[in-house]
């Protein structure tokens, strides 16, 4: 029996939270699985904390917005125009770039019934897919993972970029893996002390009880994907000049990812926080000048690199925030949202729906007109090539932007 202190356990239990369960031990290696050109690849970029979709597609003709906000209202000649009704914040001119040349489409009003106002709830629900009154430990992409990739020789093709694994990314079966860098995550797994972990414990076999039999598995796959993403991350390294933000890096990686033939079909990255209750006017500018600044490079990246027409981006926030502004220059949580879509194969780009309705509150709050499960159904169906109905649980409309 093998014997670990307590302080070494929680190592080896930190490095193996992050990766996949496969039943076979260190087989991830064993065999090459490139990906075809012309593969589909989704980019999620969670806006955590609550982004303020009104002041994002901003109303700037609509009086009741400006009574509303009358300190917080972008005023009409800030606004980047998207037509005679809405306009886009000032500080994504990026993002306009892409309107512009038919490579941003726009989902108004992406709720749910019943919302919660709860950050970590509203989180979940968005992480699984699931109702209101639902609750579930798996999430959509990694119930995406338990259908298509269930025993995949390589198992990365969900890849987060963060130090820990979204619900979003975990499966029953079949889990996505976490990581900040490849040549870090290379080199912790790489450690000898766990190297020697892990042939005490195939000298040991059955001896071990049945959690060391997964905590080391889980582990060993850990390792061996290591080797595997930083091979692939040396193929191709992005020559671009990122920005130097967390974001920045983060899709520096992802951009050098899709360049090799990783077969990573999912990369998960999240940006914030969008918690705006007080000064929300400069919190939420900088943090739009580091998503258009960053989505700038990224996109002419993935140009040069001819897969602009293969990768969709989608960005969604937990909710919005409340019509009104509050007393601290911010404003509170709010329900529907706007959600971005954004790639070179987009069937409709633009504002593919109608901007928000402000005559038409719920007790305050925005009504929602789409739910966001029609939108995740649409991206598996379409994009992914997966089975919606059984990922989701039941059948939801297809949207038309892909």
């Amino acid at each position: 029996m093998l014997i670990l202190n307590r302080r070494r356990f929680l190592q080896v239990g930190s490095l193996a939270a992050t990766s996949v369960m496969l039943p076979r031990f260190l087989k991830a290696m064993e065999k090459e699985a490139l990906v075809p050109p012309g593969n589909k690849v989704l980019v999620v970029i969670q806006l955590s904390g609550g982004n303020d979709g009104l002041n994002t597609v901003i109303p700037y003709r609509n009086d009741i917005y400006y009574r509303s906000r009358p300190s917080l209202g972008i005023e009409r000649e800030a606004a980047l125009s998207l037509n005679d009704e809405l306009g886009i914040h000032p500080a994504l001119k990026g993002l306009k770039g892409l309107y512009d040349e038919g490579a941003l489409g726009i989902l108004n009003n992406v709720g749910y019934p019943n919302p919660d106002r709860s950050h970590f709830r509203a989180m979940d629900i968005w992480h699984t897919a699931s109702e209101a009154s639902e609750y579930r430990s798996d999430g959509w992409i990694g119930r995406y993972l338990d259908a298509q990739c269930r025993g995949c020789d390589k198992p990365t093709q969900a890849l987060e970029i963060d130090d820990t694994l979204s619900l979003a990314l975990k499966g029953v079966h079949t889990n996505g893996l976490a990581m900040t860098d490849p040549a870090r995550l290379f080199s912790t797994s790489n450690d000898r002390y766990f190297n020697d972990l892990l042939q005490q414990h195939a000298t040991a076999g059955s001896a071990t009880d049945h959690a060391a039999d997964y905590l080391y598995k889980v582990m060993g796959d850990t390792m061996a994907s290591a080797a595997y993403i930083r091979q692939q991350y040396k193929v191709r390294p992005s020559g671009a000049s990122y920005p130097n933000t967390d974001l920045g890096k983060h899709l520096r990686i992802i951009a050098s990812l899709i360049a090799s033939d990783i077969n990573t079909k999912v990369y998960y990255v999240s940006h914030g926080s969008f918690d705006t209750h007080t000064n929300q006017q400069d919190q939420q500018q900088r943090l739009f000048q580091q998503l258009g600044d960053a989505m700038t490079v990224f996109t002419d990246d993935l140009k040069q690199q001819q897969r602009f027409e293969d990768v969709l981006i989608m960005t969604f926030s937990e909710f919005g925030r409340r019509v009104s502004q509050n007393a601290s220059g911010g404003t509170d949580h709010g329900t529907a949202n706007n959600v971005f879509l954004m790639g070179g194969g987009l069937k409709k780009p633009g504002l593919i729906n109608e901007g928000p309705d402000l005559s038409d509150l719920r007790e305050g709050d925005l009504q929602y007109k789409v739910d966001f499960k029609s939108v995740y159904a649409t991206v598996l169906n379409k994009w992914l090539g997966a089975d919606d109905h059984t990922i989701l649980g039941q059948r939801y409309d297809m949207l038309d932007f892909i």
